[in-house]
């Protein structure tokens, strides 16, 4: 059985610019058996180029942008396939810009089709100039939602989902949120692995770090979902959510033996989490997606003098 792979990167290869212990293992494994895989990240800042580039620096070299499908590429495709022709005023970094270069969706700072908002800062005149667009008609897009992210063990930084969030409580108007866990993402992300792969493979998994986001929206889309207990998941926390992983692994590492022979292990089970311990984020939620909110617009509060 020929299986493809769709992998998270911070928190399943890397941690703060550390391979993850094994990574490189597997990844040398699933190279030299030939096994398909997809680099699949919700930063929409790096182009492939750029994290083809970085994984080489952590000790992952020769790996080629089309190993890596962001956030941006994915927002890209999504509006070159359901709006041709649309333009855009964008709250992002270079990652994105390219993206929708690479599309021809051009960039509109008068009367844009969309207000897209990915990774970056945004000053207070672009924020202000997006709130603009947003109340003359264009439609509000996140790449992710990812309100913070993570920059090391003890520090993170905000995410697009806040800069959405923004823009949503000042203009009243809600998002529509692209990446993980959005089922687009990984339609599209299956698809080229599919083309990566020369047809469809017979199995295709998710491995990531957050429940929240590679998990669910791997089990919505009917893929398998590994979850990996190297990044900012805990074992303890598991248990809260409604919907499981397929398996949990200590890490990557796990995975190793099995590529290279082709033959599951059966000491991978899932562990049973039957005395899983409710866990409590103090940060609160890390992910907005629109399915949190009605889906017509939200009136703001009168102003008063």
């Amino acid at each position: 059985m020929k299986t493809g792979y769709l992998i998270d990167m911070d928190g399943v290869i890397y941690r703060e610019n550390q391979l993850v212990s094994g990574a490189r293992d597997f990844v040398r494994a699933l190279i030299a058996r030939g096994a398909p895989f997809i680099f699949v990240t919700n930063n929409s800042a790096p182009t492939p180029e750029d994290l083809s580039v970085r994984l080489g620096h952590l000790g992952l070299p020769g790996l080629s942008a089309r190993h890596f499908y962001t956030s941006a590429l994915n927002t890209a495709d999504f509006l070159s396939e359901t709006h041709p022709g649309c333009t855009v005023f964008v709250l992002g970094e270079g990652g994105l810009l390219a993206a929708l270069h690479e599309q021809k969706i051009a960039n509109d700072a008068i009367h844009p089709s969309y207000v897209v908002v990915g990774e970056g800062a945004a000053s207070w005149e672009k924020l202000a100039k997006a709130h603009s667009c947003i109340e003359r008609g264009a439609r509000l897009l996140a790449t992710n939602p990812d309100n913070w992210c993570p920059v090391s063990a003890e520090e993170t930084r905000p995410g697009a989902g806040a800069t959405a969030a923004f823009l949503e409580a000042s203009t009243g108007r809600r998002a529509y949120y692209l990446g993980k866990p959005n089922g687009y993402m990984f339609h599209r992300a299956r698809r080229k692995l599919a083309e990566m792969a020369g047809g469809t493979p017979d199995q295709i998994v998710m491995i990531g770090d957050t429940m929240e986001t590679d998990i669910r929206g791997a089990i919505e889309s009917g893929l398998c979902a590994y979850l990996v207990l190297s990044g900012s998941t805990q074992l303890e926390a598991v248990g809260d959510y409604v919907f499981q992983p397929t398996r949990v692994l200590q890490s990557v590492a796990d995975l190793v033996e099995e590529v290279q022979t082709g033959q599951p292990s059966s000491r991978l089970d899932s562990p049973v989490f039957q005395h899983a311990v409710a866990s409590r984020d103090r940060r609160g939620s890390r992910h907005r997606t629109d399915g949190e909110h009605v889906q017509k617009p939200h009136p703001r509060a009168p102003m008063t003098r």
